[in-house]
């Protein structure tokens, strides 16, 4: 993904879509058909997502929040 222009939201959401859209691909043969959620403290915003493929966990998305509440990063394992 590569620079988005500050203002330009409708470009910064399209980008944000593609790479989340990406990470969030099964591997092949796989589906996914459940999701399960932590939240942070407060439950203001996800810490991870599990996925899974009936009782098989396929991966786990982990998000880690800068001071002021916005998103810094999205990490799959």
């Amino acid at each position: 993904m590569g620079e988005v222009t500050y203002g330009r939201y409708e470009e910064a959401f399209r980008a944000i879509h593609s790479a989340l859209s990406g990470i969030m691909a099964p591997l092949s043969g796989k589906k996914i058909t459940k999701l399960a959620f932590t939240w942070i403290e407060g439950g203001t915003a996800p810490e991870t997502i599990k996925v899974y493929d009936g009782d098989e966990l396929l991966f786990t998305l982990t998000f880690t929040w800068n001071v002021d509440g916005t998103l810094n990063q999205v990490a799959r394992s």
